[in-house]
């Protein structure tokens, strides 16, 4: 793909194939005659691929109380299996995984010792029935020079707003790497409190059916989720690379508490952040903490590396924030307390040097909210009525809406920029969730001039007229009837 600039490659990738995949299991003599994958009903997935190694996730039911959340089941020690062919003729690694209902009886691991840029298979048995099988990849090696990669990217996807037709497209594809999901995996209200869909009623209805707030509330939560078919056949498809956002464990949430909880009545709000994480770290296939151990991890901002043509830098832009603020000085348009951080000094200096160290052709960000400065204009009252009418923005003359973005975090995102700029980092694209909406932007070095001034990301000059390999074609996959975001929203009681 010579000769492709940063905003094509931005735009590229847009149409997806329609389509359902099937993937089936293979006869096997061993098996019994019983229901096919009884004990396997969360489908599999996997993840966090590296040259040599990926992680794998599952979960068993052993017995028919053992349902998620729960607490109750016996111990269970599962085998697997992974196969360089999908008929499991050529088993290159196997092994058992012991687990129980402490970790919600979920199965996850590291299978290391694999082959550089390479498709597998896996499946999983218990009791002597298989599970369905599941594809994954693993990663170029580190100095390996490649022309492509492609990655579906993807965020924001609430059950009870719509079908999740954008996972399905995605996976009737056979010519993606990597799944990026940015954030907002799945969300936490109760039926009917937020993102209703046609005609304001939920499409499918939450489990458990009230806003969640403790372990044995985010479990089940995962485990609906992990049971849509499309984002199962996705799952079992391609190995994703995943962070969160907000609503994997309450809306807008910051360090110390969230707009979504209520001390008094919802108990204490880091309480509820730990319990959120540790469902997630056993129902994702992620590396939290630099470790697939599931239950303990809290770290999950990481590197990935794509040959020589992609470093991929993962940020947490939730568990290092301050709150949001809601006061702008008049004279730069910021919030008031100018010490406010989004991703905190320990992790925008890791970014910073990611991004000075790289060698790689290509810079990529996955950034959970907008970067990219969005600012109202002076607007006539009509128009802002209508604004305020139809997307529940109150624009404010020359501000920005929305202060839980970077905009609201001005000091932080200026001293990203001029570490850039006097670095002059070049090949720098920003992947962004959160927003319920495409936007192909440039990132201005300084917002104040721009368009006359520089472009913190975007593709470098070439006096050779031959551009650097574009690094994929983006299939950019928000979910289907998704609201607006609304900046300052309180569920109805």
């Amino acid at each position: 793909m010579d000769g492709l600039d940063r905003r094509k490659f931005l735009a590229t990738g847009s149409a997806v194939a329609a389509g359902v995949v099937a993937v089936s299991i293979p006869a096997l003599a061993s098996s019994p005659a019983r229901a096919a994958h009884a004990y396997f009903l969360h489908g599999l997935a996997s993840g966090d691929p590296l040259p040599t190694a990926v992680v794998l996730w599952t979960r068993v039911t052993p017995t028919t109380d053992s349902t998620p959340g729960s607490g109750n089941g016996p111990n269970a020690t599962v085998s697997w299996q992974v196969a360089s062919d999908s008929r499991f003729t050529k088993i290159v690694k196997r092994g058992t995984f012991a687990t129980n209902a402490a970790r919600d009886h979920t199965v996850k691991f590291d299978v290391t010792g694999l082959t550089a840029a390479t498709s597998y298979w896996f499946r999983f048995s218990y009791r002597g029935t298989y599970s369905p099988v599941a594809r994954t990849r693993t990663a170029p090696a580190y100095t390996s020079d490649i022309a492509r990669v492609r990655f579906g990217v993807v965020s924001c996807a609430n059950m009870q707003a719509g079908w999740f037709n954008s996972y399905r497209h995605l996976a009737a594809r056979n010519d993606l790497d990597v799944i990026l999901h940015l954030g907002d995996y799945l969300y936490e209200y109760g039926p009917g409190e937020y993102g209703n869909g046609f005609n304001n009623v939920d499409i499918r209805s939450h489990v458990p059916a009230h806003e969640i707030l403790t372990l044995a509330d985010y479990r089940p939560r995962h485990a609906q989720y992990k049971q849509d078919k499309d984002l199962s056949a996705l799952h079992a498809r391609y190995p994703f690379i995943l962070t969160w956002d907000d609503h994997e464990t309450a809306n807008d949430t910051w360090t110390d508490g969230a707009e979504n909880h209520t001390p008094g009545t919802e108990g204490d709000s880091h309480t509820r952040r730990k319990v959120s994480l540790q469902a997630y770290d056993e129902w994702q296939p992620v590396r939290l903490s630099g470790t697939a151990k599931s239950g303990d991890g809290t770290r999950i901002y990481r590197k990935f590396q794509f040959g020589n043509l992609i470093d991929l830098s993962m940020l947490d832009l939730r568990s290092y924030r301050n709150a949001p603020g809601k006061e702008f000085s008049t004279e730069s348009g910021v919030t008031g307390d100018l010490k406010r951080v989004i991703a905190g000094p320990e992790q925008r200096g890791w970014l910073e040097n990611n991004l000075t160290t790289s060698k790689a052709k290509w810079k990529l960000v996955g950034n959970p909210v907008m970067i990219a400065p969005v600012l109202v204009p002076p607007l006539p009252v009509p128009v802002t009525n209508a604004i305020t009418a139809t997307a529940g923005i109150v624009p404010t003359e020359g501000f920005s809406y929305n202060t839980g973005q970077w905009d609201g975090y001005f000091v932080e995102h200026k001293k990203l920029l001029d570490h850039i700029k006097a670095d002059k980092i070049q090949n720098i694209v920003f992947l962004t969730g959160d927003i319920h909406s495409n936007w192909v932007c440039d990132i201005p070095a300084d917002p104040g001039t721009y368009p006359l001034g520089r472009s913190a990301a975007r593709s470098p000059p070439n006096s050779s007229r031959r551009r650097s390999p574009a690094p994929t074609s983006m299939t950019s996959s928000a979910h289907r009837r998704d609201r607006p975001r609304l900046p300052s929203r309180r569920r109805s009681r």
